[in-house]
């Protein structure tokens, strides 16, 4: 199963103009001073089914984060999908989510090993993120939203999830964990996890395979 994942720009709350269109008079702030909040959007798009899955969050994306989301994901899936045995994910490489970041690699072995499934990474080069999927989700949530005044946490749920997308609404959900930066394995712990990794010769950064251990 094909999954292409990605995060979009952080959204500020509040009577914000985001210069869009509207069929009703709007009043707006025409500079953000300062919101009380900012949500971020992290997408996980599943191109052949057409179905979209988005994650808001208060805090901020770290490996952690991208990881809670997979994996919440998956428990709701796996029982649609019983024959699928692997996953390809298609990345960028963002700084929480390269294969040289240890933490989300660690992450993503526990992945593997807890649900018993493979995990096929993919990542676009440097200025090819445009053709992964998820990112023209992300032209097509702009568009939707940029009319509307996102003055609270739940007009944004509100309004992400109005959004047709292939004539198909989405399923949101708000992550209210917050989430610390700066969690890394040691060099010595990495070089274990390496050993799980099966980097392609010659694309190591860009095509990882990870296979289970089988559970005993």
């Amino acid at each position: 199963m094909r999954a292409s994942l990605d995060a979009k720009a952080s959204v500020a709350v509040g009577a914000f103009s985001r210069r869009g269109k509207s069929r009703v008079h709007v009043k707006a702030l025409d500079h953000d001073f300062g919101p009380d909040l900012k949500v971020t959007p992290y997408g996980i798009y599943l191109p052949e089914l057409n179905e979209l899955y988005l994650y808001l969050t208060p805090s901020i994306v770290t490996s952690d984060f991208i990881l809670d989301c997979l994996a919440d994901l998956w428990r709701s899936l796996r029982c649609r999908f019983p024959q699928v045995t692997r996953l390809l994910l298609d990345l960028d490489n963002g700084p929480e989510n390269h294969s040289r970041r240890t933490q989300f690699m660690a992450r993503l072995v526990e992945f593997v090993d807890t649900f018993q499934i493979a995990v096929q990474l993919a990542y676009y080069p440097p200025y090819h993120s445009k053709y992964n999927p998820i990112e023209r989700v992300w032209g097509g949530l702009e568009q939707h939203w940029n009319g509307t005044l996102l003055d609270s946490l739940e007009t944004v749920v509100r309004c992400a999830a109005s959004l047709l997308w292939r004539g198909i609404q989405p399923i949101v959900e708000v992550t209210q964990k917050v989430y610390q930066t700066g969690v890394r394995l040691t060099s010595k712990e990495m070089d274990l996890l390496e050993l799980r990794l099966d980097r392609l010769l010659g694309l190591e950064k860009y095509f990882v395979l990870i296979t289970p251990t089988p559970a005993t």
